[in-house]
């Protein structure tokens, strides 16, 4: 199965309410930049990796200035294969980083051409373990008042979902510990209530916090502080007394050996789209499994439910995606907390590319011809 072409898009969207966490600020915009490729014969697979606002260009110019050179006339079969050129292609000047998001999307899209040529679904080609995973909303909402953040949280459970995340990172911890106080005497004793800190606090702060939020039972603390500190994480673990969940700012299987090794963490957290794709999810799902730990997610729900009913050591899918769910066909469904994921070959996704185009931007080279003609 010879691949013939590769394309690539980049879209830049505009959220439909724009967004705040106690790390990245204000969000307005989220981008997605889409591989396609294609076959003598016809067939065709997609990937896509995305980002908070920044950094899609030189994505998309990474894929086809570097990888798409590689991929072209190679079989698509030998992932591991491509897998390995692209990674040490980029190595010198990536290893993780933007690197890793130009291999996500292009893995993804190899793997979705052989689920269609073979007609067969991720979730079985990756193990079939079971079409159902749990499934809990993630929200960003670190900006809404305690009312908002009530009313959001009341909304979610009529929806379905038996388990909701929070963000936390306020100026004050007493602030953050009122929220998560209130969600809980909101949501009851059997609903599972998550928080996420993206990487707000220092080691000294997060175990503080961390021990004020035991009394309400908190099922994870979500990266308390940045993803390079192992030892802290290791210490926030241990003093905390709260399990801890990180993963989506890291981009290498050996970050993750290192902080399931010496961190303490207690649910990986892998992204699909920013850890080299499909081929090293797997490798750190494995991973995970050897340390006998559930996996998690970050973002792509649609994406990530076919990797967690893949495997046997899933845990909570996080369903969030940016809005990017508004220009899906066939998004998945919550049932009484549960996704199930679909047959169709491959990924599946079907996406509405007449609202996408409206937020299509223009090509690096056009951009770049445009200025040379204009000088």
């Amino acid at each position: 199965m010879l691949i013939s072409d590769l394309t690539t898009r980049h879209y830049r969207i505009p959220l439909p309410t724009p967004m705040a966490d106690s790390t990245h600020g204000n969000m307005s915009h989220f981008e997605v930049i889409m591989v396609r490729l294609a076959t003598e014969d016809g067939l065709e697979g997609l990937g896509y990796t995305y980002t908070i606002g920044y950094g899609g260009t030189a994505i998309r110019f990474l894929i086809e200035e570097t990888l798409k050179p590689l991929i072209i006339n190679s079989d698509a079969r030998r992932v591991e294969h491509l897998w390995e050129q692209m990674w040490w292609r980029l190595h010198y000047v990536g290893r993780g980083g933007v690197a890793s998001f130009a291999i996500s999307a292009v893995d993804i899209a190899l793997w979705d051409l052989i689920g269609k040529h073979d007609g067969i679904p991720f979730w079985r080609l990756f193990g079939g373990h079971s079409h159902q995973v749990q499934a809990y909303i993630g929200g960003i909402d670190l900006h809404l008042t305690l009312d908002q953040l009530l009313a959001q949280t009341e909304a979610n459970l009529k929806k379905g979902y038996k388990a909701i995340k929070i963000k936390v990172g306020q100026s004050r911890v007493r602030q953050d510990i009122e929220r998560i106080r209130a969600v809980r005497e909101l949501i009851g004793p059997d609903i599972r209530l998550m928080v996420d800190a993206n990487m707000r606090w220092d080691v000294e702060t997060a175990i503080r916090a961390a021990r004020q939020m035991r009394e309400y039972d908190v099922y994870w603390l979500e990266e308390p502080t940045i993803p390079d500190d192992v030892p802290g994480h290791a210490r926030i673990a241990q003093e905390g007394g709260v399990p801890v969940a990180t993963g989506e700012n890291l981009h290498t299987i050996y970050e993750f050996r290192n902080i399931i090794e010496n961190g303490r963490i207690t649910f990986p957290e892998p992204d699909v789209s920013n850890i080299g794709g499909i081929t090293n999810w797997l490798r750190i799902a494995k991973l995970a499994q050897a340390h006998n730990l559930l996996v998690t997610t970050h973002g792509v729900h649609e994406l990530h439910l076919h990797l967690l009913a893949a495997i046997p050591n899933d845990s909570y899918l996080e369903v969030h995606s940016f809005g990017l769910e508004r220009f899906i066909l066939n998004p998945p469904q919550l049932s009484d907390g549960m996704m199930t994921a679909g047959n169709a070959p491959g990924h599946g996704v079907q996406f509405n590319w007449d609202a996408l185009s409206p937020y299509l931007v223009s090509p690096v080279k056009e951009k770049a011809k445009a200025f040379i003609t204009s000088a």
